[in-house]
């Protein structure tokens, strides 16, 4: 199965930021494929030494495990980052700036769940 998720939770609320990465996490210990979509704060996840200053209260810190998993990709609103000073170049290994299209093609496919945060 393919999940796309969509998140708008950056660091003013680090537990609700967490949630997606732990679903996704869950998602692909069970060999799912997983497309997380970052919108709005949620964008600065995705930032270069960011999400090391993050610490949810309560669950665990999971974006490192989704972030460097193979069958994860975690897409970055190009507008949502440009808006706050963010370029592709501060971006974190495996995370690319995308668009609505990309969140389209993603919850298009037959396949998909779509779950949002």
């Amino acid at each position: 199965m393919h999940f796309a998720v969509s998140t708008t939770w950056g660091p003013t609320d680090t537990t609700r930021a967490s949630l997606p990465f732990i679903f996704a996490a869950s998602a692909l210990q069970s060999g799912d494929t997983v497309m997380i979509m970052l919108f709005h704060d949620a964008v600065t996840v995705a930032v270069k030494g960011s999400r090391e200053k993050m610490i949810p209260v309560g669950p665990p810190r999971r974006f490192d495990e989704v972030l460097s998993h193979a069958n994860a990709e975690v897409i970055v609103c190009k507008p949502c980052a440009e808006a706050r000073g963010i370029t592709e170049d501060m971006l974190a290994e495996n995370c690319s700036f995308g668009g609505m299209n990309d969140y389209h093609g993603h919850v298009s496919r037959d396949e998909c769940k779509v779950v949002s945060f």
